[in-house]
């Protein structure tokens, strides 16, 4: 029987961020990025499926070989996640219908990767906040999420692991296992929070074609 592990890391509340996936841009107030990590970024961001790909809205399958293919597919998803400023992310995202996610709270905190994960236990007390998505850039939207989850799962060499969490690390749990069922946060949004993040996402849109005719 795999061993089981707990895994109680959470981010302190009061520095929590309130996305749960890191914005297309780094914060303003930071300062610029240098030209190396400008590419890295935009590389990383060629490969995250946008709004409008049908595997963003499909279930995906559960994994069901834990080898060397299955750990470098996580080495992976942790770099381009990193590139990207992302704080999660799931492999449907990249286009890969498996049921596997990783994510790293804060930049000193360790990689979790979740395969085949199972939501076991929410809290009743929830909290709404803005969440953005890497497969949404630029876009924000309020999500009511459980404050405290636990979710059992496996890790990246198979082996049995419980995770109990707060605050963003809960947070950034349930959006990135919303991403394996199909789910966006503009599915968990109310509707004039839908319909106004949709008309900025066309406003947006057209702002490019502007600035590509130009």
């Amino acid at each position: 029987m795999a061993e089981e592990r707990q895994n109680t890391d959470e981010e302190p509340a009061e520095v929590a961020e309130p996305l749960a996936e890191a914005p297309d841009s780094p914060d303003e107030d930071a300062p610029p990025l240098d030209p190396e990590a400008e590419a890295r970024r935009v590389a990383a961001m060629s490969f995250i499926r946008r709004l409008g790909d049908p595997i963003l809205k499909s279930s995906a399958t559960p994994v069901d070989r834990f080898d060397d293919s299955l750990r470098r597919q996580v080495s992976r998803m942790a770099g381009i996640m990193g590139d990207a400023f992302g704080v999660g992310l799931a492999a449907p995202q990249l286009g890969l219908s498996q049921r596997l996610l990783v994510y790293r709270v804060g930049p000193d905190a360790t990689l979790v990767a979740l395969v085949n994960p199972e939501l076991e236990w929410m809290s009743d007390d929830q909290e709404t906040l803005d969440e953005g998505c890497l497969s949404i850039p630029g876009i924000t939207v309020d999500v009511e999420r459980p404050v405290y989850v636990r979710v059992r799962s496996l890790d990246e060499k198979g082996e049995t692991q419980v995770v109990e969490a707060s605050g963003l690390e809960a947070r950034v749990i349930q959006h990135e296992m919303d991403h394996l069922n199909g789910v966006l946060i503009l599915d968990r949004t109310t509707r004039d929070e839908r319909k106004r993040a949709l008309r900025e996402l066309r406003d947006a849109e057209r702002a490019k074609e502007r600035d590509q005719a130009a």
